[in-house]
């Protein structure tokens, strides 16, 4: 096993103009890691598992935790376009990205805007996006917050914080969807797991379901007792099964 090397936090200049802020830890294998909407923070224990045996790249969307947002950066394709030139500037290949809720979405439109073929794996958890005919987005509910969260602050449990939630408008549109996505997902050549907590209310099963069916070589994943976090409520059975994904020489085949 490769010992992990101490987490860096940096700002990294991936374009004129925009600093990305970006917690780096590991060697290996890359490994992006892209948040929703409770921050970076509810995606540690990800980053610190994953560190172990990959280089991880867990950056944080512009306009979350108090980083700036340009205005021009104001759709999931303007996102999504920013990482693809991170892992350019960093000279990426054979990369895996991870994605959990908005940060799926994200990462799902940079699998598919990923013109040069740096990314060779997808691992989605209760992602949005697409839009799932007779399937609804419910936006998330959680145990009210002791007070208003600090600008800047950390996200109340229940969800992300009020400046994370308009970075996350801002980018995610008012319908929180793109019509044009799910067909588009015929053309994903990389094997794809997706992972979906069993209770999830926000999205539901049968939208990961029928998220799954969209990609070709998707496997569907359903943790039992796990509500839209289930990195939060069933760390080691989403760990475990990220792990076999990693690491299984099957992974490239069709399931």
């Amino acid at each position: 096993m490769i010992s992990p090397t101490p987490p860096a936090r940096s700002s990294v200049q991936v374009r004129p103009g925009l600093d990305l802020y970006l917690h780096e830890a590991g060697q290996g294998s890359p490994v992006l890691v892209l948040h929703g909407g409770p921050g970076p923070g509810s995606l540690t224990l990800l980053v610190d598992h994953l560190a172990a045996r990959h280089r991880v790249l867990a950056p944080t969307h512009p306009g979350w935790d108090g980083t700036a947002r340009p205005d021009d950066l104001n759709s999931v394709p303007a996102l999504a376009a920013l990482y693809l030139d991170l892992l350019a500037q960093l000279g990426l290949h054979d990369v895996t990205v991870i994605g959990t809720s908005f940060g799926g979405w994200v990462a799902a439109q940079t699998v598919l805007d990923d013109r040069e073929g740096r990314i060779s794996r997808l691992v989605l958890m209760d992602a949005i996006g697409p839009v799932i005919p007779g399937q609804q987005v419910t936006a998330p509910t959680g145990p009210p917050s002791p007070g208003p969260a600090p600008a800047g602050g950390p996200a109340p449990r229940g969800g992300p914080s009020p400046q994370s939630t308009a970075a996350l408008r801002a980018y995610a549109g008012p319908a929180m969807s793109d019509a044009g996505l799910l067909p588009r997902f015929s053309a994903v050549a990389c094997p794809v797991l997706v992972i979906w907590g069993s209770d999830d209310t926000v999205v539901t099963p049968d939208f990961g379901r029928a998220y799954a069916a969209a990609i070709p070589h998707a496997r569907f994943e359903l943790v039992a007792d796990a509500g839209h976090l289930p990195l939060r409520e069933e760390p080691k059975a989403v760990l475990a099964l990220i792990d076999s994904f990693l690491t299984s020489r099957d992974a490239t085949a069709p399931h």
